[in-house]
C-alpha cells in the first residue's frame, strides 16, 4: 500500500489498478489515492456488495456501516427504532461491479445511493448484463432511474436542460466526470470530436495549435482552456460556464485554511496538519496543496480523517 501512495506522489498517474483488495491497510491506502482525484480500478473477494458491506476489512471501500442513535422526533419520521444503521462515509467506489457468473455481471452504478438503500431495507436490482451463446451481451436496466437534470427558469418553473457536450482533448476524462458529477451541471463527455459543442484542454497544448484544435475550432468548436489537469481546474471551469456560485462557505473556509497551511509549512519547513473534513473537501485541498508544489497525505478515520501538508 506505500508502494501504491508513492507512485500518487512521486509519478502522477491517471489511473492505478489493484488486484485483489483484502488487507485494511489496503483499503485505506485505496481511499487515500482515490481522495486526491485518480481514477482507481479494483478487484476485491466478496461476491456481492452487501458481502463487502458486512466484512469489517472492506466495508471502507463502499462508505462503510455504523450505527446511529435517532431522536425520537426523527424515529417517529422514518418509522424506524431508534438505533439505526447508516453510511458512514462516501465510497471509495462510485461503481461497483459483481462478477456473478462466467458470463454474467451485476453493476451497481451510484454505489453511495445503493448502499443507503439496502441499509434502510429498499434495496434495489442492479443492472444485469449477461453474455448468451451467440456472444451477444444483453442488459437488463436497473429498477431506479436517474432524473433528468432540471434548469430552474426565471419565473420559477423547471424544464429540462440540453447537455453541454464536451470533448476532454489532453485532460483526463475520470477528473472531468468528478467534477460534471459533484457539481450536478448539464454537461456530459462525448468520445468523437465531431459530437462536441466544446473541447476543454490545457493551456500547453493550445500554446501547441495541434491539428485537431485548429480543424475543430475552423468548424465552429468552442474551446475552453485550463491551466492543469486537476478536479479544482475542472471545477472552476464548470462553475463559469454554467454560472454555478453555491460553492459552500464551509468549502471556502477549508480551503482557505489549507492556504494557511501552505505558509506555515513554507515558514517554518515542518509539516502541519489540517482539521477533518469530509472526502470531498480534502480531495479539493490535496489539489489545492499539489498545485503549489507540496506532498500530501491523509490521516485517520472518517470523521477524523483529515488532511497533513509536507515540506519540500
Amino acid at each position: 500500500h506505500a508502494v501504491m501512495i508513492e507512485a500518487v506522489e512521486n509519478h502522477m498517474p491517471e489511473v492505478i489498478v489493484i488486484d485483489e483488495i483484502g488487507a485494511e491497510a489496503e483499503a485505506l491506502a485505496a481511499r487515500t489515492i482515490a481522495e486526491r482525484g485518480v481514477q482507481l480500478i479494483a478487484t476485491a473477494h466478496g461476491n456481492s456488495l452487501e458481502n463487502l458491506l458486512q466484512n469489517p476489512t472492506l466495508s471502507d471501500l463502499v462508505g462503510g456501516i455504523h450505527a446511529v442513535t435517532l431522536s425520537d422526533e426523527e424515529a417517529r419520521r422514518r418509522a424506524t427504532q431508534k438505533t439505526v444503521l447508516e453510511r458512514k462515509a462516501p465510497p471509495t467506489f462510485d461503481v461497483v461491479v459483481e462478477i456473478q457468473d462466467k458470463d454474467q455481471l451485476a453493476v451497481h452504478r451510484e454505489v453511495a445511493d445503493v448502499v443507503d438503500r439496502l441499509l434502510r431495507g429498499n434495496a434495489m436490482r442492479p443492472e444485469q448484463r449477461s453474455r448468451n451463446r451467440r456472444g451477444v451481451v444483453e442488459i437488463q436496466e436497473s429498477i431506479a432511474e436517474t432524473a433528468p437534470i432540471l434548469d430552474i427558469g426565471d419565473d420559477g418553473s423547471s424544464k429540462p436542460s440540453k447537455r453541454l457536450r464536451i470533448f476532454p482533448y489532453a485532460v483526463s476524462r475520470g477528473k472531468l466526470q468528478r467534477a460534471i458529477r459533484d457539481l450536478r451541471v448539464p454537461a456530459r463527455m462525448v468520445e468523437m470530436l465531431r459530437e462536441a459543442d466544446l473541447i476543454l484542454t490545457l493551456k500547453s497544448q493550445e500554446r501547441r495549435q495541434p491539428n485537431r484544435l485548429r480543424d475543430a475550432q475552423v468548424r465552429g468548436v468552442r474551446l475552453a482552456v485550463i491551466k492543469s489537469n486537476t478536479v479544482k481546474q475542472m471545477e472552476n471551469f464548470l462553475r463559469t460556464e454554467f454560472d454555478v456560485h453555491d460553492f459552500p462557505e464551509d468549502h471556502e473556509a477549508a480551503l482557505r485554511q489549507a492556504e494557511q497551511a501552505l505558509d506555515e509549512v513554507r515558514d517554518q519547513g515542518q509539516p502541519v496538519e489540517l482539521p477533518p473534513q469530509d472526502r470531498y473537501v480534502r480531495r479539493l485541498q490535496h489539489e489545492l496543496i499539489h498545485d503549489a508544489g507540496f506532498d500530501t497525505d491523509s490521516k485517520g478515520r472518517d470523521p477524523y480523517r483529515r488532511v497533513v501538508i509536507f515540506p519540500h
